[in-house]
């Protein structure tokens, strides 16, 4: 088992599984001292037998002919929990792969339930076993052994099975529009570009306060910007739990910044805490009036408690009854939206989300269905309207 090395032996085959209507892919990176993840290995397979593991740190490689298949229309491309693997596309090529489908979402579609892992669809779809000793390797020592080169390969050569019969599946149940949501997400550029402007967003759930948004907005985004361009770990720069403490507590001086149980000794005197507290700094300059609240803070609480827990009820059921996984429905947070205001633009009231659950949910509120349990089992009921 060789590593394609050349650029010429990389053309030969993307080209050959180009010829192909779909095309496997998997990627095995290093991202535990970068920002940026390091592309270490890439695999691919066709429904032809076609197979190769290709070396992108392979000297004077050009791996445009991999990015040129990732753009070619009339192949499709297949991934198993594609975020990562398109994020590092994204990165070398500045494209997406199209046409592009994602087992793991097909998946939960047809019933495998929430997040199934590719090793439970290689057991249930391929009917094999994958050899796991080379799970947790460094992917970016060489030379690679037999034991990694196979256990990499394994992860495309199963997913041609795996995606013939999903696809076999979504044809036969006519759902196959029901993905075009999800990949419609995986596949927009916005989901890839790491814009430090709205690096605050993942780390809002505890604050309250605007002036708490408006200096978690500054911190969080001086702290992506340094780790883009120093190229480390964010929290490298400043751990979560700092930013979050720096946002709540606002410091405005050396000595407060010193006093935070996160900061560790000394830090506050440095150049970097410095800069921090020109974060928080342009925070306060903010006008706390033109701050907009995230939405689950400015939804939660109420004595919507008891509505949220029979609409998860509710959604279980109807899950369990269609077959489809309940995270491919609707989320807690749609939950939460829809026990709030019900409002139209309430993702489980669009499409075909709609008429699969949102419908019985409104009617669940409005008191005209009810859920009983016969035999162990949780029905929904239409209740008699006067």
């Amino acid at each position: 088992m060789e590593l394609i090395a050349t650029t010429q032996a990389l053309a030969e085959t993307c080209a050959r599984l180009a010829e192909q209507p779909f095309v496997t892919v998997d990627t095995e990176f290093m991202r535990e001292t970068t920002y940026y993840p390091k592309l270490c290995l890439i695999q691919m397979a066709g429904p032809d037998g076609t197979a190769c593991l290709v070396d992108p740190l392979a000297p004077g490689i050009d791996l445009q002919p991999f990015i040129d298949l990732m753009a070619d229309e009339s192949t499709v491309k297949v991934f198993h929990s594609a975020r990562q693997d398109l994020e590092i596309i994204w990165l070398m090529g500045g494209l997406l792969p199209h046409p592009f489908f994602d087992t793991q979402v097909a998946a939960m579609v047809c019933g495998y339930g929430d997040s199934v892992s590719y090793e439970q669809l290689v057991n249930d779809v391929a009917k094999a076993r994958i050899d796991k000793s080379s799970r947790f390797t460094d992917w970016s020592r060489r030379p690679l052994s037999e034991a990694q080169l196979a256990y990499a390969l394994s992860d495309v050569t199963h997913l041609v099975t795996i995606y013939q019969v999903l696809a076999a599946e979504l044809l036969r149940t006519d759902r196959g529009l029901w993905l075009d949501e999800e990949m419609a997400v995986l596949t927009s550029p916005e989901t890839y570009r790491a814009d430090p402007a709205f690096a605050w967003k993942r780390l809002s759930g505890r604050m309250r306060k605007p002036r708490e948004i408006a200096v978690l907005m500054e911190v969080a985004g001086w702290r992506e910007a340094e780790a883009q361009s120093r190229n480390v770990p964010r929290g490298r720069i400043l751990k979560d739990e700092a930013v979050i403490d720096i946002a709540t507590a606002a410091p405005r001086s050396v000595e407060a910044l010193g006093r935070l149980r996160t900061i560790p000794a000394g830090f506050e005197r440095s150049r970097t805490g410095g800069e921090i507290l020109a974060a928080v700094e342009r925070g306060f300059a903010r006008d706390p009036s033109q701050i907009a609240m995230p939405e689950r803070v400015r939804t939660r609480g109420g004595n919507n408690g008891a509505l949220i827990d029979l609409l998860k009820v509710l959604l279980k059921a109807v899950a369990e009854a269609e077959g489809v996984a309940p995270k491919i429905i609707a989320t807690v947070d749609d939950l939460e939206a829809l026990a709030e205001d019900g409002t139209e633009d309430t993702p489980v009231l669009q499409g075909w989300r709609r008429g699969l659950f949102g419908e019985k949910a409104l009617a669940l509120k409005a008191g005209r269905m009810a859920l009983s349990v016969e035999r162990g089992r949780v029905v929904v009921r239409d209740v008699p309207q006067p």
